[in-house]
């Protein structure tokens, strides 16, 4: 009858979590945020009427808790606004309903929490990133707390804690480790190369049965050969082929039933029902069925490798446009490129089916993606290798250096390029303008801060507690106007040649509308060509479907006209 919601009405910068009741909507506050947390995880466990005996023997060999409240705030992240790093807490499992007295009973009538010591003895700290290290909460399973943590290592590795001390009991790492060692208490596995990613758990019995990572392409590692066996089976009985990638969406509490997602890159995705007792595959639907009368016209990705300049390895993917022989581009062998930067920039690209990359292949552009420095899912060094390297630094370089191998590969060729992005990729996209403005024929930028400072300044008050990781990651602009002159494209608008488009919405919380528009008055005033797009009731995202389509048209349009592609 309830879920859970949070909120940051109580306080804009903080984000509280109610009780919401789905018949009536009301709101019962549950969980006060103390003032750093930037996340909670919540513990359901399953109540079965009738246990069956053979797994109450289990359980209790595994030292399985079964006395866990069904449905409760049981951890939270927090940042230290100090040095950076992350804390990740954990709520006593008896303690819910007496936080929530005390929290009824130090509110006003007016709904202000007016006690601050309401939550003593309800949280505990139970483990600690050190800036500079990465991982997260995956589950809490019994009276253990699994985590992924690069503490230690380079990657991420599958980390089990000890509710009640916080020490690492048993983690997952080595690949090429097949043996224990002191510290490895039973299964060993690590990606060397690329961090954990999907980790599937049967809950009942608190074990790890499949551990996924993607450096390129999605792998799988399993720890159940039943699992396995029918992973296997799924693989033949769908619609795969090399290039798909499949992933298990979920399950029935039986773990009988289960949602398998088969991926490819050059269609949507599908979805089938696979039954373990009969071991049968029953197809269920498409997720964009409309699209499947172009499956010919859609390209596959490719994976590609490139050495930057400092010979540090990125992975990329490549997508070739189809319509070269529907296109004339004045009797030229090579297609028009787009080099579409991904936002974050902590985040990554992926192998998949892009509808984006897809619509700029089907127009008549070759489009690259390329996991520059910073990059998130390669380990800790590759991502703090983007450390202060924003504007005309390293992260720059990297996307400098994936258009100039193109162009050695014959991809493309020089004067049919565009920088492309939104959000961080707005901002590359801008600062690809200015830094190499030789390189590129024209420039998208949606959403894209142009002054870091201006930037962090206004950026929304529930950000505030990643402000201190944000200074860090980027450099400290605040205190060091040189530093921030040197990266922010506002500051060098008259080395840009080539047009640029510049995407705005009223509403963005990160990139303000006084901020874009300065960049693009001092554009104009400067002669050169920019056309400017501004939506009144958008956002940092462009996302109403009609606000889309007028977006992509002017996109299309202004393609067409610096690069020569398709336009309808």
């Amino acid at each position: 009858e309830e879920i859970f919601v949070g909120t940051n009405k109580r306080n804009q910068a903080l984000f509280d979590m109610y009780r919401c009741n789905i018949y009536t909507g009301e709101l019962t506050l549950d969980t006060v945020n103390p003032g750093d947390v930037i996340s909670w995880g919540v513990q359901i466990q399953e109540q079965e009427k009738e246990p069956k005996q053979e797994d109450a023997v289990k359980r209790a060999k595994l030292n399985v808790n079964t006395n866990v409240s069904p449905f409760e705030i049981r951890w939270a992240v927090a940042k230290n606004q100090t040095d950076g790093s992350t804390v990740i807490r954990l709520r006593n499992s008896s303690s819910g309903q007496s936080c929530r007295s005390s929290i009824k009973s130090a509110t006003s009538a007016s709904g202000v929490i007016n006690d601050d010591e309401r939550l003593s003895g309800c949280w505990k700290d139970l483990y600690s990133y050190p800036y500079g290290e990465i991982g997260k909460v995956v589950a809490l399973l019994g009276e253990t707390c699994w985590i992924t943590s690069s503490c230690g290592r380079d990657t991420t590795a599958l980390v089990k804690i000890d509710l009640q001390t916080g020490e690492e009991v048993e983690q997952t790492t080595s690949k090429s480790t097949s043996t224990a060692t002191d510290t490895m208490r039973s299964t060993v596995f690590f990606s060397e190369q690329s961090d954990i990613g999907d980790i599937l758990f049967d809950e009942n019995y608190c074990r790890v049965l499949m551990v996924s990572y993607n450096y390129a392409r999605k792998e799988i590692h399993f720890f159940d050969k039943e699992l396995e066996g029918h992973f296997k089976e799924i693989v033949r009985q769908g619609p795969v082929t090399v290039c798909d990638e499949v992933r298990i969406v979920s399950y029935s509490r039986d773990r009988k039933v289960w949602l398998i997602s088969y991926e490819p890159s050059d269609a949507p995705n599908s979805y089938g029902l696979y039954r373990t007792e009969e071991g049968i595959m029953e197809p269920l639907f498409c997720s964009q069925s409309r699209l499947l009368q172009y499956l010919k016209s859609f390209s596959q990705m490719e994976v590609v490798s490139i050495i930057a300049r400092d010979g540090l390895k990125l992975i990329g993917y490549l997508t070739r446009s189809k319509m070269k022989e529907k296109l004339d581009y004045d009797n030229q062998p090579k297609m028009p490129l787009i080099l579409l930067v991904h936002g974050g920039p902590w985040e990554r690209d992926s192998y998949g089916f892009v509808p984006i990359v897809q619509w700029l292949a089907n127009r008549g552009y070759n489009v690259l993606q390329v996991n520059f420095r910073g990059s998130t899912g390669f380990g800790k060094t590759f991502l703090h290798r983007g450390d202060r390297e924003w504007g005309v630094g390293k992260m720059q370089h990297d996307l400098t250096d994936a258009v100039m191998w193109c162009l050695n590969e014959k991809i493309s060729e020089k004067d049919k390029i565009c920088i492309f992005g939104a959000s961080y990729g707005g901002y590359a996209a801008l600062s690809g303008l200015c830094f190499t403005p030789e390189l590129y024929k024209c420039g998208v930028n949606i959403a894209g801060p142009n002054n870091i400072k201006t930037l962090l300044s206004s950026i929304p008050e529930y950000w505030k507690p990643l402000r201190k990781t944000m200074l860090l990651r980027i450099g400290d602009v605040n205190t060091d106007s040189g530093f921030n002159e040197k990266i922010s494209p506002f500051f060098h608008t008259e080395n840009i040649v080539a047009p640029v488009l510049i995407v705005q919405g009223a509403n963005d919380p990160r990139v303000s509308q006084v901020e874009t528009e300065k960049i693009v008055s001092r554009l104009k005033d400067e002669g050169k060509e920019v056309d400017y797009i501004f939506y009144e009731d958008e956002g940092h995202n462009i996302l109403k479907p009609l606000n889309r389509m007028d977006l992509f048209d002017r996109i299309e349009k202004f393609l067409a006209q610096h690069l020569g592609g398709r336009y309808e």
